[in-house]
């Protein structure tokens, strides 16, 4: 055999045993690839159970006594006043009985206005005789006595002649208070959501820890709350002020203008559920409320700490123990662990251990996504 045919038999060989070595080789795992960069960081609790859209105020009205319902003056979605009548169960018999004691009381008055004339009349006639008396006159002890007896006996008269006025006034009160039991006003401005009586309907007072449906339930909708429950664990890390933001079912974009405004001063236990304590936050930005309705169902997370420009990465990339996988420039994927900060659901800060621009494996749940292993980023 001559040597070019040796040499030619060699680089034969060495291509056929090249290409089945990159045959053999497994193809690159394909891997969804964050890079990691500076920007914001908020550190959150979030509620465990939905949340609702609550009015500021609520009213669930009925009349204190039962009765027909002789007036219905509102309709369901009308706008009333504080103050306004919304409905009046028939009272004609406590109304005559408001103007039997106002008529009273113009009788008393006029008999208060005769005892105290004679009363004054009285007055005079006792100094008369006492005058008379001082100078010598002829005038018995028992006259000068049986006069002033008299004269404080009518003055006497006059003062309990205005005492019944003044008991008239008294009646007058507790007769239209009588009234009042029969009318249901609104105790605030607001919306009525709904009306569950009909006119010349026989309505009733709710009995002693039986729960009715409410004649009228009235709405301050000119403000809204988001109220959600907060896991006791995570209660005492919530301060009042502390910024929040809202994301509802109903509406896609997250509404970050609120503020905690209230926390529960006791911690909710329910059968098989967890403890949680009531927090409600309240929404400033004016377009943020627009289309809100009282019963959305919403979720509230509440700011605990924030960093405006830090190295992050995502959470789901964090893997246990503070580990990460890292695509380095030769296409190998290599474990890499980190120093965490704050974090929430979506980012992780990152105070050490990896560097700005450096590519952290996202899909570290994938099959075949371990360290050692080859990788391209998805495009």
């Amino acid at each position: 055999m001559t040597f070019k045919k040796f040499f030619i038999l060699i680089v034969i060989v060495l291509i056929l045993g090249g290409s089945y070595y990159f045959l053999k080789q497994p193809e690159p795992v394909s891997v969804k690839i964050y890079r990691v960069e500076k920007g914001p960081v908020n550190a959150i609790v979030a509620n465990t159970r939905v949340g609702t859209v609550k009015a500021c105020r609520r009213a669930f009205l009925a009349p204190a006594i039962g009765g027909e319902v002789a007036r219905l003056l509102v309709e369901e979605g009308d706008v009333v006043h504080k103050g306004q009548i919304l409905m009046e169960v028939w009272n004609d018999d406590l109304k005559a009985q408001v103007e039997l004691q106002e008529a009273d009381i113009k009788v008393k008055r006029a008999a208060a206005e005769q005892a105290c004339l004679l009363a004054a009349g009285a007055e005079r006639d006792a100094r008369r005789i006492k005058k008379l008396s001082k100078h010598g006159q002829i005038v018995s002890e028992n006259e000068v006595d049986d006069a002033v007896t008299l004269a404080l006996a009518k003055k006497a008269q006059c003062q309990s002649a205005n005492a019944a006025i003044q008991l008239g006034y008294a009646n007058v009160k507790v007769a239209r208070a009588a009234v009042e039991k029969t009318t249901v006003k609104a105790p605030f401005d607001g919306t009525v959501a709904e009306v569950n009586v009909e006119l010349n309907e026989f309505v009733t007072p709710s009995p002693p820890g039986i729960q009715t449906l409410p004649a009228i339930d009235l709405l301050d909708i000119s403000c809204l709350t988001i109220s959600a429950p907060i896991d006791e664990v995570d209660a005492p890390r919530i301060k009042l002020g502390m910024k929040a933001c809202v994301l509802l079912d109903a509406f896609p974009d997250k509404r970050c203008s609120g503020k905690v405004t209230r926390i529960a001063p006791y911690v909710l236990e329910k059968e098989k559920q967890a403890r949680t304590v009531e927090v409600e936050v309240k929404l400033s930005a004016p377009k943020e409320v627009e289309y809100l309705l009282p019963g959305y169902s919403a979720d509230i997370e509440v700011i605990i700490d924030s960093r405006e420009n830090t190295l992050r990465i995502p959470t789901e990339a964090v893997m246990e123990n503070n580990r990460l996988l890292i695509l380095d420039d030769d296409g190998l994927l290599k474990e890499r662990h980190f120093k965490p900060g704050i974090s929430n659901w979506n980012y992780t800060e990152v105070l050490s251990g990896v560097k700005e621009d450096q590519q952290v494996v996202a899909s570290i749940g994938k099959d075949g996504v371990e360290a050692g292993k080859k990788a391209i980023a998805e495009k």
